[in-house]
């Protein structure tokens, strides 16, 4: 008899809303739980079973000495292992102190600032690990999560397509908000995932999925602007959920 594979979750820096993605999957997940045992899950369960795992899901960015030894010790024993979330595949709305001053925020914010262990970066899994998948969001889809650990159970690549939010406007229907409206919005540059959920609501995209798989912001910022965004507008829209994810992109014009 074929032994049960294990599914184990965790948190590192982050607000739990990708977890909260997982157990709202209700119906879907008693399915997955008749199919797998879940051996880690402290959001769930305080039931806790030691690894290996065969497929581990991880919340949360590097931002401590202890993030960065944990997430080794999770690696090393997960068979595969998933990243969730903004925080966790680009450093979170938290990676904004990657332009700042850490010491001076600890000392400003904190009455003990010498009780605060804290790296100077909140980064993504995938700078410390291997990861084997990333999916993004903020929070995360819950058809995606399903289609990632239903795949990687099954032993085959998740379908996951990283095109734009553009993409998932036009399969829904909806009208172009910056075409129609002169709305500012990141879809062009953001990746797929939300169902184009803002734009059908009369907004522009905020970019919660970071960078799609190709991204031009070169040509987009111009359009931003044209719509009524100053450079200091422009690098707040850019400076969210995926902050150091879109500041990995080249935003001069190419020659």
């Amino acid at each position: 008899m074929a032994a049960v594979p294990t599914l184990a979750v965790f948190k590192l820096a982050s607000c739990d809303g990708c977890q909260l993605t997982l157990l709202d999957c209700e119906d879907e997940l008693l399915a997955l739980a008749g199919r797998v045992r879940i051996a880690h899950f402290l959001e769930a369960s305080s039931a806790v079973r030691p690894g290996p795992y065969d497929l581990s899901l991880v919340e949360g960015s590097i931002t401590t000495p202890a993030d960065a030894e944990r997430i080794r010790a999770i690696r090393s024993a997960s068979r595969r292992l998933v990243t969730i979330g903004a925080c966790a595949t680009a450093g979170g709305i938290q990676a904004l102190r990657n332009f700042a001053d850490v010491e001076e925020f600890r000392r400003t914010v904190y009455a003990r600032p010498d009780y605060i262990d804290t790296l100077a970066t909140s980064t993504p899994v995938s700078a410390h690990v291997d990861v084997d998948f990333e999916l993004r969001g903020c929070p995360i889809d819950r058809r995606q999560l399903l289609e990632v650990v239903t795949a990687f159970l099954a032993d085959r690549r998740p379908d996951v397509p990283d095109h734009s939010v553009c993409f998932e406007c036009k399969r829904r229907g909806t009208v172009c908000v910056t075409v129609a409206h002169g709305t500012p919005c990141l879809g062009p540059v953001t990746h797929a995932g939300c169902g184009a959920l803002c734009p059908a609501y009369g907004r522009g995209c905020y970019g919660c999925f970071g960078p799609s798989g190709s991204v031009n912001l070169p040509a987009l910022i111009p359009v931003l602007q044209r719509d009524g965004l100053d450079d200091r507008d422009t690098e707040r829209l850019l400076s969210t959920f995926n902050v150091a994810a879109f500041a990995a992109h080249d935003r001069e014009p190419r020659p």
